[in-house]
């Protein structure tokens, strides 16, 4: 095991620039995982082995630790001083480990799948995250996420999504109205300004859901693509939902009507 204690040294300062910047993570096309749980999502989803493994003074008393590092005998394994180690880690109390991994990638199928998400300029990381669990566990087959998202990968994104993105086909920078063109079952938006009730639609057969800002919501392009406008109804003082709350009540309302039989139409 190599020992790292210098903020000088070449890797070190490669992977502090990885944590960092967006722009170096498309550049190489990797990413650092932060803790057990995201190492033990990326281990469970199949994906091939982390390119380095990255540890402090501690995780030699953590057997959580310790059991995943039996799983990844050939990978290459650093361990930082724990001063080192904290400026790699977004966490208030780090961790024990890190791990080093090459972006998966993910062809578009085509047409896209059955139940898919277009999200269009998200760009807080937690709401992103957020929305990327859900959508892992409602069994969403495809995400297809603007240009002006957040950093998919970005560290705050993949601590909200809590493993999801290993669970989904990902494309990020999509001309989302080109994507949309291509999809072959029904398009929904929610709106506020529609009577159709979330509740009353027929989410079964091929779906997706278009997702819009936090602020602004959907662009007026987007809106026009879609082949249903629908509300959440609200029986409170609120105007509106959280845009990652918003989208899982949609998923997870599709989810409810997609475990009966599907209607006749439906495309299988």
């Amino acid at each position: 095991m190599k020992h790292i204690s210098s903020n000088g040294n070449t890797f070190y300062k490669e992977l502090l620039k990885l944590v960092g910047s967006a722009r170096q993570r498309k550049k190489v096309q990797q990413t650092i995982l932060d803790g057990t749980h995201l190492l033990a999502a990326y281990h469970a989803s199949g994906n091939k082995q982390p390119q380095h493994l990255l540890v402090n003074d501690s995780a030699a008393q953590n057997r959580e630790v310790a059991k995943l590092l039996e799983k990844f005998p050939d990978v290459p394994l650093s361990r930082l001083d724990d001063s080192l180690f904290a400026k790699l880690s977004d966490l208030k109390t780090p961790g024990c480990i890190l791990a080093l991994i090459d972006l998966p990638q993910q062809p578009v199928s085509s047409p896209p799948g059955g139940f898919c998400l277009f999200i269009e300029d998200v760009q807080d990381p937690g709401n992103l995250g957020s929305i990327l669990r859900s959508a892992a566990a409602a069994g969403c087959d495809e995400i297809f996420l603007s240009k002006g998202c957040a950093d998919v990968w970005s560290p705050k994104v993949l601590r909200a999504g809590m493993g999801g993105h290993f669970a989904l086909s990902i494309h990020e920078s999509v001309d989302l109205s080109a994507a949309i063109e291509k999809f072959d079952g029904k398009i929904f938006a929610t709106a506020v300004d529609t009577k159709q009730d979330l509740y009353s639609c027929d989410f079964r057969g091929r779906i997706a859901f278009v997702i819009g800002n936090e602020g602004a919501g959907l662009s007026d392009s987007l809106l026009a693509a879609t082949d249903q406008h629908v509300t959440i109804p609200m029986l409170g003082c609120g105007e509106s939902l959280n845009v990652a709350a918003a989208t899982a009540v949609c998923l997870f309302e599709a989810v409810r009507q997609r475990r009966q039989l599907p209607p006749a139409s439906a495309i299988k």
